[in-house]
């Protein structure tokens, strides 16, 4: 299995015709939509069983301090693919646009970034993503099938996401038309079992990201699914403010966590099943910390573990989460890790296991030798975070001190209204205790990263 040096390359070649690709290993990436660290077993959920999730970590490697790509959706997927962080990614936030035959894309990945997918492409992968893209839709530019995915079937934009029983889900370019009774998450977790058959039978490497939606709202599901959760809690129903309405949102969300902690199983019981386990990466995570929406209530099942935040907060609890990998014969079961990492790391460490280039411009350091504990395994000087709603919010985590700047859109305008808090989160994780005014000698270092950690963005609704 060769493993590249990590050289700075350039766009992906075309796939070719190589034997040694057959000696690689598949690539299974379950990206979860909202999850947050605390609702697995593994990181501390009491709740909710999460058997086959927990089965995942003690076959491979738990990662405690891994961050997202962001703290909302299109930015976080971003990331995962391109190996760039917020402050260089096409992407850094969540926007959609209409065309004018009605349909609803979000703002397309641009086509001169490299994807993992591509790079996998050059190395002789058959590659697929099931769920949610929502990083622009064909024939666009941001297409996933533009962007070196071989196939493609689920939500293309974010909005459609939102809605369990669509009316439309898209396999490739192509519109599937649906009567809003099938539950979008069943169609597309087939599609991804059909993918593993298909690629085994194929006799070639493959990468699937199964990005599923859940537990995303709207916190609906089957019935079927729901009787086991049913009088279990104490309930406060959710009247359906831009959410679909759910009479026991918190009997719904358990089953939500439950059915992908059943999903897993089934994709781990299909790689067994076509002699492809003992040959594959099988990694889990989330795209961000838990949310507030559709009547969750995050607090009364720990979702983020105690730490402080959700989904669009850059505090702890927004952008800190799961990350479990397992490759056997790589990877040493029931081991953790505290390298500290985040998903712009993903492609180079692909790019290392696989032995391509690294694009340039890239963010991440390859976390192979962490994976294997062979060789020194280089760190990060700092992780930088942007987000772009709530008055702008940026973040710079550097050795165990990390600084926070709120309303920072008001910089050039108000920089009077700008804030700033500084947290150690070797002694403050849940970063109770902002301490800038104690250390205003780090505020300025931290500062100074923060601001030049990060280019314009075409996007005018991305800068500060």
């Amino acid at each position: 299995m060769p493993l590249g040096a990590n050289a700075k390359g350039k766009k992906a070649a075309p796939a070719p015709a190589d034997t040694a690709a057959r000696n690689l290993p598949n690539i299974v990436f379950v990206l979860t939509d909202d999850l947050g660290i605390g609702d697995i077993g593994a990181y501390g959920q009491r709740t909710i069983p999460t058997p086959h999730i927990d089965s995942l970590a003690r076959a491979g490697m738990q990662f405690m301090q891994h961050y997202s790509g962001s703290t909302v959706s299109a930015p976080s997927r971003a990331v995962l693919l391109t190996g760039k962080h917020t402050g260089h990614s096409g992407i850094r936030g969540n926007g959609e646009r209409t065309l004018a035959d009605g349909t609803v894309y979000d703002y397309s990945l641009p086509a001169e970034e490299v994807t993992v997918a591509e790079i996998l492409k050059s190395k002789g992968y058959t590659t697929g993503i099931t769920g949610k893209w929502g990083l622009g839709g064909y024939p666009e530019e941001g297409g996933a099938g533009n962007q070196g995915f071989d196939y493609f079937f689920g939500h293309q934009a974010q909005l459609d996401a939102h809605h369990y029983y669509p009316k439309k889900l898209y396999e490739n370019g192509k519109k599937i038309e649906l009567d809003g009774k099938q539950y979008s998450d069943e169609l597309t977790t087939q599609k991804a079992l059909e993918f593993i058959d298909r690629s085994a039978a194929a006799g070639k490497p493959f990468f699937l990201e199964f990005a599923t939606t859940l537990p995303h709202a709207e916190l609906i599901l089957p019935e079927e699914e729901m009787k086991p959760f049913e009088g279990k809690f104490l309930e406060t129903p959710f009247p359906g403010a831009g959410y679909g309405a759910q009479a026991t949102p918190r009997a719904a969300f358990a089953a939500m966590v439950t059915r992908i902690d059943n999903n897993v199983g089934r994709l781990i019981d299909k790689l067994r099943e076509t002699g492809q386990l003992e040959n594959t990466i099988f990694i889990f995570s989330s795209d961000n910390g838990t949310h507030l929406e559709g009547g969750h209530d995050p607090y009364y099942f720990n979702s983020n573990a105690l730490f402080r935040g959700t989904k669009r907060d850059l505090y702890e609890g927004g952008i800190r989460t799961p990350f479990i990998v397992v490759w056997p014969g790589h990877v040493a079961p029931g081991s953790v890790s505290y390298h500290v990492s985040a998903f712009w790391d993903f492609l180079p460490t692909v790019c290392d296991i696989v032995g391509a280039d690294v694009p340039k411009g890239v963010d991440g350091i390859s976390m192979l030798p962490e994976w294997t504990g062979c060789g020194e395994q280089p760190k990060h000087d700092y992780l930088y975070f942007e987000f772009h709603e709530e008055g702008g919010k940026q973040a710079v985590i550097r050795d165990n001190w990390k600084l926070i700047r709120l309303n920072a859109k008001k910089l050039a305008t108000e920089p009077d209204a700008v804030r700033y808090e500084l947290y150690n989160l070797s002694r403050d994780p849940k970063e109770l205790r902002d301490v800038a005014a104690e250390y205003p000698g780090k505020v300025v270092e931290l500062r100074e990263i923060m601001d030049r950690a990060r280019t314009q963005s075409e996007n005018p609704a991305w800068n500060f």
